[in-house]
């Protein structure tokens, strides 16, 4: 993905950390409490490696999407947005005009 050439002052820089760390524990929260149900489901072994499969697929997903290089942390939030885990509020402090850019993208 080719970033944004983007300046960030250490305040947003702080926020930004701040914004990405609530996102990612509200997501792993999610995860938590739907592999606890997933297990309380299970009654064999193929139930067993579907969780398996399922968690590795999870991990792939929150490990690229994760990404807090600052070149492409507008297109992140953008998609942390979009799915929910992130809340425009979150980011309140950023220059507007990355402000305007999360919340375009977020509705691509």
């Amino acid at each position: 993905m080719q970033g944004i050439d983007t300046d960030w002052t250490t305040e947003e820089k702080a926020i930004a950390q701040k914004a990405f760390q609530a996102a990612y524990e509200r997501e792993i929260s999610a995860l938590v409490s739907d592999v606890k149900t997933k297990m309380h489901s299970i009654t064999g072994l193929d139930d067993l490696w579907q969780v398996h499969d399922y968690l590795s697929a999870r991990r792939h997903d929150i490990d690229g999407k994760y990404d807090y290089r600052y070149s492409v942390l507008i297109f992140v939030f953008s998609q942390l947005v979009r799915e929910g885990w992130l809340y425009l509020d979150d980011l309140d402090g950023l220059d507007s005009s990355k402000l305007k850019k999360v919340t375009a993208l977020s509705r691509m």
